[in-house]
């Protein structure tokens, strides 16, 4: 197995995300390795043809996109004082691709992810991603869950 130097950290920012994180950057700086955080936009409802007041399809596309940057620079800057080691991106598109997609660009050793937990009919009707990359990522994949309190 080669060695954790490039560390994919996907999130949501949920909690459940956030708990992911904080374990790839504890990770990241013991291996000393590079951390990339990968937040993934899901590709909006087309509701072109449809009528939404005051808003079109593209100041919606916008505005989703606008306030991702803004939530990645508010979680960077409380979550990675004294880390400099790191990169983002914010994608739009399915999550599980997106996040296999961004893990083969970069040449990633691990990836670390947040799970919900669903089971049962959730699971089945919303599916799971982190399962997916788990299944479909040519390097080790980290889910973590919330500690249960």
């Amino acid at each position: 197995m080669k060695p954790f130097s490039k560390i994919l950290a996907a999130i949501d920012f949920s909690e459940n995300s956030e708990c992911a994180f904080d374990l790839a950057l504890t990770l990241a700086t013991q291996f000393s390795a590079e951390l990339t955080i990968v937040h993934v936009i899901n590709e909006p409802v087309d509701l072109r043809g449809f009528y939404v007041p005051h808003i079109s399809f593209e100041q919606l596309e916008k505005e989703i996109e606008e306030s991702a940057v803004k939530m990645m620079e508010t979680f960077c800057q409380s979550k990675l004082k004294g880390f400099a080691n790191y990169k983002t991106a914010i994608v739009t598109g399915i999550p599980y691709d997106e996040i296999i997609a961004a893990a083969e660009r970069i040449d990633a050793s691990l990836i670390v992810l947040g799970t919900h937990g669903r089971t049962g009919l959730d699971r089945i009707l919303f599916g799971s991603t982190a399962e997916r990359v788990v299944r479909s990522a040519a390097c080790p994949v980290l889910t973590v869950r919330l500690p249960v309190t």
